[in-house]
């Protein structure tokens, strides 16, 4: 009976330690961020850990005014695979705290 508290309170234990393992992750995701770019590098978003974005570019050249669908589709192009990196990026991080265990913790990221 005793070593089954034993091990309910080193479980307990571990379970804090990753609560605040990933609270410190969450605040250095907010700070890390991935880019990418699209049209040869004719624009470029930045996405940070919360998968918001940080930063868009756009290279004049890109700007057609006789075209302008395919900067709106560079543009998107960009937003859209710099969110995926995010989310890649953040999954990995997850991962090495919780070794592999697929926690689905709503509105921690």
């Amino acid at each position: 009976m005793f070593g089954n508290m034993g091990n309910m309170q080193k479980m307990l234990k571990q379970v804090q330690k990753m609560q605040q393992d990933m609270a410190k992750l969450q605040e250095e995701l907010n700070e890390k961020t991935v880019e990418a770019t699209s049209g040869g590098g004719m624009v470029k978003a930045v996405v940070n850990g919360k998968q918001e974005l940080v930063s868009l570019t756009i290279n004049p050249q890109a700007v057609d005014p006789e075209d302008v669908e395919m900067l709106v589709d560079m543009i998107t192009a960009a937003v859209n695979e710099a969110l995926r990196k995010s989310k890649d990026m953040v999954a990995e991080e997850m991962n090495k705290i919780t070794g592999g265990l697929n926690l689905n913790l709503p509105g921690l990221f």
